[in-house]
């Protein structure tokens, strides 16, 4: 079975900008096969609605690596309520509304043990000097919850509209 990669851009973005592309040229090179796919409506259309299309786009296995950024991230958590893969990484993922905004990807809770046994290896990078806050204790309350992996920088959102962010080698380090 081939390994595969799924990278799941934030509310507002699409597969070009930030690591991305980057990001999906490294893998490929590594033998992966990379999807990344666009989806103007995640944190758009609520959850409920917005989930079982993602689900029904993609095939998810246990050779499945997800990554996911800012809304993208949040999205994971949802998705593996669902699905078994072998790793997930969020980036400047949040489990609970980091500001004032409405976050329609959020569920209103989540199947904590589910998550947990449905994916191998499990990290959360986030930065004490995000904007939206997706801060690192937005990552401290996954990881309490979830186990895994803490990583806490001071890189702002990772890449935004205003934040050259065009590689990002620690994601491209964590996925085997």
């Amino acid at each position: 079975m081939a390994r595969k990669a799924i990278i799941f851009h934030g509310t507002g973005g699409s597969p070009h900008v930030a690591w991305y592309p980057w990001l999906a040229a490294r893998l490929a090179a590594r033998g992966y096969a990379v999807e990344v796919p666009h989806y103007p409506t995640v944190n758009v259309e609520p959850i409920a609605e917005f989930l079982p299309k993602v689900l029904a786009a993609h095939t998810f296995d246990e050779q499945t690596v997800l990554i996911g950024h800012s809304g993208g991230a949040a999205l994971l958590l949802a998705l593996l309520e669902h699905v078994t893969v072998d790793q997930a990484v969020l980036v400047a993922g949040y489990c609970t509304p980091p500001n004032d905004e409405d976050e329609p990807v959020l569920q209103p809770a989540y199947d904590w043990r589910a998550i947990r046994s449905h994916v191998r290896d499990l990290y959360f990078i986030n930065s004490r000097l995000d904007p939206y806050g997706c801060d690192e204790h937005q990552g401290r309350a996954m990881f309490d919850r979830l186990g895994g992996t803490q990583i806490v920088r001071d890189d702002g959102h990772f890449g935004d509209h205003d934040q050259a962010y065009d590689e990002f080698p620690l994601v491209d380090k964590l996925v085997d």
